[in-house]
């Protein structure tokens, strides 16, 4: 389960989400999900990357990027402590999550997702909240279930959480920042996040 357990542990870590006006108004919630992995399988990972493939990957990140809603999942993770913060910390913190998202969070999940074929179930949709279901077949984890929960705005279908085994990652996230900031403060959230950018870079 050592796969798996890491792959739970980067999603809940990092998966926050970043929204853009450039999400394509006609795609369906399955759609969407299947071009966020698709593009998320095709970011290269390794210690002898190129200049030309990391370029690659950035692009790759930028567009994977804008099928997820970060506003919703920003005030959900951080809960009270979110109404605290000031309008310049709020933007920091969207800004260094991005950063974590795309530098950390994608590169590892491209590993996992890399050389698996989703198996979708059927879309069930009410109102303005949608659920992908899928399955995928592991060489080393066997059958793993996933689901893609997608709110729709502005006419637009965005990722805010993925339910990884009946683990919401949101949730998992939103635990982990609790445990910072109930124990140190908001500042030391940012540094935290900031280190991590650093080693992600490296």
């Amino acid at each position: 389960m050592r796969i798996l357990e890491k792959m739970i542990s980067f999603l809940a870590l990092f998966l926050i989400l970043f929204s853009s006006t450039a999400v394509a108004q006609d795609l369906s919630p399955q759609e969407c999900v299947k071009k966020l992995l698709d593009t998320i399988a095709n970011i290269k990972t390794g210690d002898n990357i190129s200049a030309e493939q990391k370029e690659k990957n950035k692009k790759q990140s930028d567009q994977a990027i804008v099928f997820l809603d970060l506003k919703d999942v920003s005030q959900q993770t951080l809960g009270k402590y979110w109404k605290e913060r000031t309008p310049k910390e709020q933007e920091e913190f969207v800004a260094l999550l991005s950063q974590l998202f795309k530098k950390i969070a994608f590169p590892n999940s491209s590993k996992f997702f890399a050389d698996l074929k989703p198996n979708y179930g059927e879309t069930r949709i009410d109102k303005n909240q949608a659920v992908v279901p899928l399955k995928m077949t592991h060489k080393n984890e066997g059958e793993v279930s996933i689901d893609f929960k997608l709110q729709l705005g502005e006419g637009k279908w965005r990722v805010y959480d993925v339910i990884l085994d009946e683990v919401s990652m949101r949730n998992n996230l939103k635990s982990q920042f609790y445990k910072v900031l109930e124990k140190d403060d908001f500042p030391e959230l940012v540094r935290r996040m900031k280190e991590k950018i650093e080693k992600g870079e490296g």
